[in-house]
């Protein structure tokens, strides 16, 4: 495998009953891209993106991850290793603070533990002082300052999609996938959201994998874009080629004239 593949999936298939949902589908995330996943309802690429993300196991095929292959690894196994996901719908700790939301992610920290409170209590003051740190820094970059003592559970749909996005850069995510960015969210909070995710990649280096209804805004961020169809990729490309190509458009997007 090249090294600058962060997620290579290999052959692989997924049944449902009689139903094929992805059928020996193979694709990859390069290094420092912000890839796009696209399809109609049906296509598979929900299954595919909840096979790379630990939430579903093959039936057949291999996800490798940074060279190393994660098949069937758990959720919090990927995280552990630099996989992190946000969703459709934001999880928040709605009773917490958006800034203790954000100094929640860091695992491992010595204040979880009671023989760490009761013996090492300077330990666990000073880790809790740069996680802290690190999560304003996080707003202060995502320009959330003006809630971060707000409860998570009153942010708007926007803000929580920030705040998840937020919670990525609390940790070295080697890549970051995107489910549904735009869901829920006003235009204006989404033009702050895609800045954000387009500064991210550039600035600090962060590769993202993006599954989005909205063709707008994966024409905006993503290159390339992979297109599902039945289960397996028919496409990949800059979006102008995939907006240009005829057997796409009619097939999957509409007429021409809705996706200009």
């Amino acid at each position: 495998m090249s090294s600058d593949l962060v997620i290579d999936v290999r052959n692989v298939t997924k049944r449902f009953g009689g139903i094929t949902a992805v059928n020996d589908c193979s694709l990859s995330v390069r290094r420092g891209s912000i890839t796009g996943l696209i399809g109609p309802n049906g296509a598979g690429k929900s299954t595919l993106f909840n096979i790379v993300a630990g939430n579903i196991v093959p039936d057949s095929g291999q996800v490798i991850f940074d060279g190393k292959d994660v098949t069937g690894c758990k959720p919090h196994e990927l995280f552990r290793i630099g996989m992190l996901r946000t969703f459709q719908i934001a999880h928040e700790f709605s009773q917490m603070t958006a800034l203790e939301n954000l100094m929640m992610v860091p695992g491992d920290q010595p204040g979880e533990h009671l023989v760490g409170m009761w013996f090492r209590p300077g330990l666990v003051q000073a880790r809790e002082t740069e996680v802290r740190k690190k999560a304003l820094d996080v707003i202060d970059f995502l320009k959330l300052g003006h809630v971060r003592h707000e409860l998570a559970g009153n942010l708007s749909g926007g803000q929580k999609k920030l705040l998840e996005l937020g919670r990525t850069m609390m940790v070295d995510a080697r890549i970051v996938l995107l489910d549904e960015v735009a869901a829920g969210v006003n235009r204006t909070l989404l033009n702050d959201l895609a800045d954000n995710i387009e500064r991210m990649n550039r600035e600090l280096g962060y590769t993202f994998f993006v599954i989005e209804h909205d063709m707008d805004l994966i024409g905006r961020l993503c290159d390339p874009v992979i297109v599902m169809a039945q289960g397996q990729k028919i496409a990949e490309g800059p979006m102008a080629e995939i907006r240009a190509n005829p057997a796409i458009i009619e097939a999957y997007f509409g007429a021409p004239a809705e996706v200009a």
